[in-house]
């Protein structure tokens, strides 16, 4: 049997690609093009190996240390994550909030950037939140993030549609952690739709589409169609090598008491879950109870 017990599902990211949050601190503390800091590293290890205090005191320090205000609210960023991986939604916002903070005071000089990068950060936090199970914070931020987003003046660079989705799919999510089943499919047409009236978004965010489906099929209990579109969200490209995705599928075959294979594709997870994001904060700690894992990765 597995470690652990059975309990909530959480979130991938839908826009953390393969430059990490860590690395773009990095940058910001003036380490262009040579990746993370060395202390940056330290700490997103840390992380990794569940030694979250350790990690923040020198997040804190870099903080504390920062060149710059844009230094210091990549720092702030990575920060929150932090507080991600221990599942704590509070301190998760809080320093997403301050980041949100900083590119206020960037509206007038870079307005479609600075609306966008707003929206981002309220969708992280709100992803963290859906983690923690603390669904009425990740509803409200996953609103305040569309709001922000949507305020991104012409000639706009992140279309309304891509919010349009990106709100859709949270819902969607969320109404199928609460249990309501028919909220969950409003909100998938609703995605459908935002999908289908724009092919240019679509080409880069249809790929999460079979990830909603089978999220919510997981959640209200339809583990063939979980199975089924988890399947065919990992075989999408891009999607591959996402660790929350291999999760969801390890989870499916353990609520279909297939032990073998969850515990397979749950190593997986642990194992493609190398970055200082959402994702991976959800997915190490959680398989890491889950598989009864312990010491350093």
């Amino acid at each position: 049997m597995l470690a652990g017990s059975f309990v909530r599902y959480g979130i991938c990211a839908l826009t953390i690609g393969a430059t990490t949050i860590v690395a773009r601190a990095a940058r910001a503390q003036g380490d262009p093009g040579r990746g993370p800091s060395g202390p940056m590293r330290q700490a997103a290890q840390l992380d990794l190996e569940g030694k979250t205090t350790d990690a923040r005191v020198i997040f804190q320090a870099m903080i504390d240390s920062a060149a710059d205000p844009a230094a210091k609210a990549q720092a702030q960023r990575a920060m929150a994550i932090s507080y991600a991986f221990d599942g704590d939604c509070a301190n998760t916002l809080k320093y997403e909030q301050l980041g949100i903070e900083y590119w206020t005071t960037r509206e007038q000089a870079e307005p479609q950037n600075a609306f966008y990068q707003e929206g981002e950060l309220a969708d992280e936090g709100a992803r963290v939140c859906i983690d923690a199970g603390d669904l009425d914070a990740a509803e409200q931020w996953y609103r305040k993030g569309y709001e922000l987003g949507t305020k991104e003046p012409a000639p706009q660079t992140h279309p309304k549609s891509l919010w349009d989705f990106r709100l859709a799919h949270a819902l969607g999510r969320i109404a199928a952690r609460r249990g309501d089943a028919a909220e969950a499919k409003r909100q998938i047409a609703a995605a459908r739709a935002a999908l289908d009236g724009d092919s240019a978004m679509a080409a880069q965010q249809e790929r999460f589409f079979p990830y909603l489906t089978g999220y919510v099929a997981l959640y209200t209990g339809d583990l063939a169609t979980a199975e089924r579109d988890f399947k065919q969200a990992l075989a999408e490209r891009g999607n591959q090598r996402d660790p929350f995705m291999h999760c969801l599928l390890a989870m499916t075959y353990e609520k279909l008491g297939r032990v073998g294979e969850a515990k397979a594709v749950y190593r997986q997870a642990y194992d493609l879950a190398r970055a200082h994001n959402p994702p991976a904060a959800f997915v190490v700690p959680y398989v890491r109870k889950q598989l009864g894992l312990s010491g350093p990765r």
